[in-house]
């Protein structure tokens, strides 16, 4: 391989790792604004609904066809949603085996002011370091370790 031939390559490789560092980075999310929205196995009304979603929903957007967005969740169950029914994501879901500790301060050793299962949806109101501070839709607000939560 010749100098010309060995400095294309590394530059093709190397654009194309940055190509999917930017990708991976920009995932976009959205928030489901309805109440009982059909998530569907294809873009159209036609097509039969997979699961039922309701207000606050957090769903990473994979793809979209015209009006329609193809869409995962924290499980990465993926259908089709219609773009009207999403907004700007101001949400996030507790994802975690074991139950989760929402704490007054962002510390582990702050007090524990509620715990939380799998799948409760939450409010996000700010972030401090590794942390967010989060509201329940019962009212209570306390922060949780980020790592805790999807996205």
């Amino acid at each position: 391989m010749n100098l010309t031939n060995l400095l294309r390559n590394t530059v093709f490789v190397g654009g194309a790792v940055l190509l999917l560092a930017a990708s991976a980075s920009a995932a976009e999310y959205k928030t489901v604004t309805k109440n009982k929205v059909n998530v569907r196995t294809g873009p159209s009304t036609k097509d039969p609904v997979y699961m039922e979603v309701f207000p606050g929903y957090p769903l990473k957007v994979l793809s979209s066809n015209g009006e329609w967005v193809k869409v995962a969740d924290y499980e990465n169950d993926s259908g089709w949603v219609h773009s009207t029914l999403l907004s700007k994501c101001d949400t996030a879901i507790v994802n975690a085996k074991n139950t989760v500790n929402m704490r007054a301060e962002a510390s582990t050793g702050a007090e524990v002011v509620a715990t939380m299962e799998r799948g409760v949806v939450l409010t996000k109101v700010s972030k401090k370091g590794d942390w967010t501070k989060v509201r329940h839709s019962g009212g209570t607000v306390g922060w949780v370790y980020n790592k805790l939560l999807w996205p």
